[in-house]
């Protein structure tokens, strides 16, 4: 059994795909300092309490557990937050990391796998976004991503390390069996603030925007469930264990949803009016982001299981539904 060392398991996107790694033969060992993750989400191997910037607690975990590859999520992840709080986000995402690694190489673990972001890209000229398409980030969330990026590019030419960086679009969804679902706080993504809105439970939703030049003049994105970004770790975990790799790959659908398009399709799923107010769009948000998951598929043999954005709603809405005080 494969032990993986899963930095930021007790998260959203952690613990989905803690349960994945279990689910496929794989003993996750979850180290997170729970600022934003949840110990209950943390059900399918030990529990580790602690920051990556803990070398030494690290080390010892590495050590202790027999870790062969390490998934690391923990980071701060909200974009206009980044640009209010840079210093905050250049400690934890790229300090921490150096950290992280350090501790990687020194106990000679080889395969690393990464939790990027289509934020690296900035706001691209072109759509469907390739990983040939240039990164010009323009939040220093999206920069502390691609300069964690090209650290491990770096390290594995100096050290052989074999690693992956996913950079996935936006997550939505719940678990399909119920298990795990969104608990931030805040909440900043969409769907779940829509579903509270329709749901009562939040007074309004707000659209950042309206004067984007898309069809209805609201935000366009690529919409990736939550469960196949967790499953697209477990294939990419088994793709380094058999291969020498070092790259980023792209996770998204290739299709392209508006923010006005998922207030409606969650009103007709819900059966519910989702009450809405119109800010001023920010300059850190692209019109468009749409990627292309070609090289995930020839690459890791990952094809989306619940593309369709319904199957999103639904999960997200169910998961809402049966944990209201969360």
């Amino acid at each position: 059994m494969t032990s993986v060392l899963v930095t930021g398991g007790a998260g959203y996107i952690g613990s989905q795909t803690c349960k994945s790694l279990s689910k496929h033969g794989c003993q996750p060992i979850v180290l997170d300092n729970l600022s934003s993750g949840h110990e209950h989400n943390v059900r399918w191997g030990p529990l580790v309490v602690g920051s990556t910037s803990d070398q030494i607690l690290v080390e010892s975990t590495i050590r202790r557990y027999n870790i062969e590859a390490v998934i690391h999520f923990a980071a701060n992840a909200y974009v206009r937050e980044s640009v209010c709080s840079p210093r905050d986000y250049y400690i934890n995402n790229v300090a921490n990391s150096i950290s992280l690694l350090e501790a990687v190489i020194n106990t000679g673990v080889q395969h690393f796998i990464f939790s990027s972001s289509c934020a690296t890209y900035g706001i691209p000229e072109d759509v469907p976004i390739l990983e040939t398409t240039p990164c010009r980030p323009v939040s220093p969330y999206g920069e502390t991503k691609l300069v964690v990026e090209n650290m491990l590019r770096s390290y594995s030419a100096a050290y052989s390390l074999n690693w992956l960086a996913l950079r996935y679009f936006n997550a939505a969804g719940a678990d399909p069996e119920g298990d795990l679902g969104e608990e931030h706080s805040p909440e900043t993504h969409l769907i779940p603030l829509a579903i509270a809105a329709a749901l009562g439970t939040k007074n309004s939703l707000c659209i950042n925007g309206t004067t984007f030049p898309t069809k209805d003049g609201s935000a366009i994105r690529d919409f990736i469930h939550v469960w196949d970004i967790a499953h697209a770790h477990t294939l990419g975990l088994q793709f380094l264990l058999g291969n020498s790799y070092g790259g980023a790959i792209n996770l998204g659908t290739g299709q392209g949803h508006s923010v006005l398009e998922i207030v409606k399709q969650i009103e007709t799923i819900s059966k519910r009016i989702i009450p809405t107010y119109i800010a001023p769009r920010n300059f850190v948000d692209p019109a468009v982001l749409i990627a292309s998951p070609d090289l995930a598929h020839k690459t890791l043999n990952w094809t989306p299981q619940y593309s369709q954005l319904h199957q999103m709603i639904e999960h997200a809405l169910s998961w809402a539904q049966c944990n209201p005080k969360l």
